[in-house]
């Protein structure tokens, strides 16, 4: 009887994971972080203690969105009306996502920089000196399966300043980071840069201004454009 229980937990417990992974975004986005850490760190020869506070702090920004979770549908159970202190247990669970978000963000800069520092700068010289008619061609390329994209689903909608696909902030964005990371050739600086950069393409998305596929068009199109303008007057 207990072994049956036991395994009854434990299949409840997978069951919460799965239910999470399924209607969560954010947890879809930090598994799929948590997969691509994981899979980098094969490359860059960890040590036993850095494994440890890699899969640590992994483990608890998916527990703290766990929490927020089932803190969340906790309250949506209790009541459907505006409540000041069921916002409060809401606010300041997303919060605690934040700071353990924000912390895996430090960890992995302190894990990794010394292995991406000289990595990064070969590719950026490999970029400059790499063949011009590449990254046109990449352009032309995103730039034809933008108009048919536009032509083929019809959207036509939006400014150039608000809206319509591809998203003219992202590509400013991504453009700006892109030339940043040219001129300061540091990979802190680039990091921040390109940061930034997905912060603004973010809020445009959770503006409801543009679709994820908008910002990906407008930010692969910014940074695109930015290497071939470098490698012409670089």
């Amino acid at each position: 009887m207990k072994s049956r229980n036991l395994m009854d937990s434990f299949n409840y417990a997978f069951q919460g994971i799965i239910y999470a992974l399924k209607t969560q975004r954010n947890m879809k986005i930090h598994v799929a972080a948590a997969v691509g850490v994981l899979v980098m760190s094969l490359f860059f020869h960890l040590t036993r203690l850095e494994l440890v506070i890699l899969i640590a702090t992994i483990s608890l920004v998916l527990v703290t969105e766990m929490i927020n979770t089932a803190i969340e549908s906790a309250i949506d159970l209790m009541t459907d009306q505006y409540n000041i202190f069921a916002k409060i247990a809401k606010n300041v669970a997303a919060g605690a996502v934040l700071i353990a978000a924000l912390n895996a963000l430090i960890v992995a800069y302190l894990l990794f920089f010394q292995h991406l520092n000289p990595l990064s700068k070969q590719v950026l010289e490999t970029v400059r000196q790499s063949d011009i008619h590449i990254t046109f061609i990449a352009l032309m390329v995103v730039v034809l399966a933008t108009i048919g994209a536009k032509a083929y689903f019809g959207r036509g909608k939006g400014t150039p300043m608000s809206g319509g696909m591809p998203s003219g902030h992202a590509a400013l964005a991504f453009a700006t980071a892109t030339a940043i990371t040219f001129i300061s050739n540091h990979v802190l600086v680039a990091s921040l840069s390109f940061l930034l950069a997905v912060l603004v393409s973010q809020s445009r998305v959770e503006g409801k201004i543009h679709s994820l596929l908008e910002v990906a068009a407008g930010a692969l199109l910014g940074l695109l454009v930015t290497v071939l303008l470098f490698q012409f007057f670089l």
